[in-house]
């Protein structure tokens, strides 16, 4: 069984996958005179032919140790997840899932969201707490935008 093992979540090793989200170095303005901070082109939504989906989801820890069982995508657009609390969570990728060597996994901060890009292989949502809220912005229409594949179990190494 292969380990796994978190790195931090950071614009430049995520963006092969797609986006991080996050306000720190992104252009901003103040609005709502004055009363309020925009900040503003965080990422790049693609729905292709569908239409954008915004939910709410709410996410329970998995038991420990976390093993690795399967990977998803999504052909017809992108996928946001941007945490409505300050709690750290986990994000999982991979360029090929039989290949165990191309497994990214990254620890996001609690003010960090990210965006899978289009046909980005992926583990599903993965939280370290109970009742862990997220936005998620993603691609709703006609066709089939999920794929599963089964893969050798990977042991995701917490401490």
């Amino acid at each position: 069984m292969v380990a796994l093992k978190p790195e931090p979540l950071t614009k430049a090793s995520f963006a092969p996958f797609g986006d991080v989200i996050e306000i720190d170095g992104a252009q901003h303005y103040p609005i709502n005179q004055g009363f309020a901070e925009r900040f503003n082109d965080l990422a790049r939504v693609d729905v292709g032919t569908g239409a954008v989906n915004i939910s709410i989801v709410t996410a329970a820890a998995r038991q420990r140790p976390i093993a690795l069982k399967l990977m998803e995508r999504h052909p017809l657009g992108s996928q946001i997840f941007y945490p409505l609390q300050d709690r750290p969570w986990l994000v999982v990728v991979c360029v090929e899932p039989q290949d165990t060597k191309s497994f990214r996994a990254f620890r996001a901060t609690g003010r960090q969201g990210i965006n899978y890009a289009r046909n980005t292989w992926h583990f599903p949502l993965l939280v370290l707490e109970d009742e862990s809220r997220f936005l998620v912005v993603d691609r709703k229409g006609p066709g089939t935008n999920l794929e599963e594949m089964k893969i050798d179990e990977i042991k995701l190494d917490l401490p």
